[in-house]
């Protein structure tokens, strides 16, 4: 694939769109409510005094209250001491660049993160803050592959990865992911995956799971297979995990988990690689502070790479993602689901009434919506669909078929639509949707 045939973000595109014509933007994946106090307070504090409070901010930043950090903000612009160094301090740190690598205190916070959370245990040396998940992504294709070399994707996908693809003269393969509504479930045909993988010239797979567009969680099952298949044929796994602590109970209550790879199996450690962000987690998309856990003995290629592309992280942003790996663990465990599930399952409920079809995902905060069934839209493109939804509804939208790269008629029956943002902001939307929409007569 040549990097000619990288094209501009159909989603940002959307997102543009719905500014201009002020629609209620549910085309791109990004909330509209604010990161939690806490981590808002260390950024302000880093910005301002330019320098660290302490020898273990992590530590303190566990243990700070809201009013603590408030508190130094003002200290910091009101009273400089030799504990609280001033606005007009001579020297500053957290605002010139860091070690391309992140912080060490940063890496060593995303390591009892995962420690934390999943029992996990990786060395700050095999972790790497990155510009958010994409240049994540991005370092881990570089590092693993070269021109000419095949990557397995499974469609629908994130537009990022076949444009990444691109850049770097990679070829992607597509296995195709199939929605069984009387399942309620997508999934993909294990001959097509081995075919994909055994190919000689493949060389990665990317995992994103839960799944953008889809909202499929990976099971234990499918990610055996996955990894089997990899391991067989000397294949790296790059996994997209960003919205990992959204996953939703089944159908009998029983709750989804996350399945971190490594962990679960440590067979594919050494050939996976973990890329991840706080933008979505955290509602700091605007942040772009990112990381990638890597196997040792990519770890110096990969700090290469990223060295060059990018230089390293924001620093502030790294400081103050600290107070973010520290939040209580009910934030990610329980506080992240309950917030977008209920989103979710209102805008699918909405959508259903006006003859979308609908399968509810079991993660991540999307609705892959088959839009057949919509009196008004039946018998439009893709794009005209969300043209119609933007012009004359007042919703946007992203056309289905611009998460395919194989199976572009498998696209040509969906719209998806983001249910992260505001409350209120997915009441308008629903509100216009039941205004204007309406189900086709059977």
């Amino acid at each position: 694939m040549s990097p000619k045939m990288v094209k501009e973000s159909v989603i940002r595109l959307m997102t543009r769109l719905a500014l201009k014509h002020g629609a209620v933007n549910l085309s791109q994946g990004f909330p509209n409510e604010c990161p939690p106090a806490k981590i808002r307070l260390a950024l302000a504090h880093a910005v301002l005094s330019g320098n660290v409070s302490s020898s273990n901010e992590a530590s303190r930043l566990s243990h700070a209250t809201e009013k603590d950090l408030s508190d130094s903000i003002v200290s910091v612009l009101t009273e400089a001491s030799d504990e609280t160094p001033g606005i007009g301090a001579l020297t500053d740190e957290l605002n010139q660049y860091s070690p391309p690598m992140g912080r060490a205190d940063a890496r060593r916070a995303v390591s009892a993160y995962y420690d934390r959370l999943y029992d996990y245990d990786i060395s700050e040396d095999n972790i790497t803050l990155t510009l958010g998940a994409t240049e994540a992504v991005a370092t881990a294709l570089r590092t693993i592959c070269c021109p000419g070399d095949k990557v397995v994707i499974f469609e629908p996908f994130h537009e990022i990865y076949p444009s990444q693809c691109g850049i770097f003269y990679l070829d992607p393969l597509y296995v195709t992911m199939h929605a069984s509504v009387d399942e309620g479930s997508w999934s993909y045909d294990y001959g097509e995956l081995k075919d994909a993988i055994v190919n000689s010239k493949t060389k990665a797979l990317i995992l994103n799971t839960p799944h953008n567009p889809t909202g499929k969680v990976f099971s234990h099952e499918e990610l055996k297979a996955i990894v089997d298949l990899c391991i067989e044929n000397d294949v790296y796994i790059i996994t997209d995990e960003i919205y990992e602590h959204m996953t939703y109970p089944d159908d009998n209550n029983t709750p989804r988990e996350h399945i971190l790879i490594p962990k679960e199996f440590p067979e594919a450690a050494g050939r996976t690689l973990i890329c991840n962000s706080l933008g979505k987690s955290a509602s700091a998309t605007g942040w772009r502070l990112g990381w990638c856990l890597h196997p040792p003995h990519l770890s110096d290629l990969y700090r290469g790479v990223h060295d060059q592309m990018v230089c390293m992280a924001p620093h502030a942003m790294q400081f103050a993602s600290m107070a973010y790996f520290t939040l209580p663990r009910d934030y990610f465990e329980k506080e992240l689901r309950v917030r977008y599930q209920s989103r979710v399952s209102m805008l699918a409920e909405a959508l259903d009434e006006v003859g979308f079809g609908i399968i509810h995902p079991e993660g991540a905060y999307y609705l892959f919506a088959d839009y057949r069934g919509v009196s008004q839209l039946r018998d439009l493109t893709p794009m005209d669909a969300a043209m119609y939804l933007m012009h004359e509804v007042g919703v946007a939208v992203v056309p289905g078929d611009n998460f395919y790269g194989k199976a572009i008629d498998e696209g040509k029956k969906y719209l998806r639509f983001a249910a992260c943002r505001s409350m209120a902001d997915i009441a308008t939307a629903i509100e216009r949707l039941r205004a204007n929409l309406s189900a086709s007569e059977s």
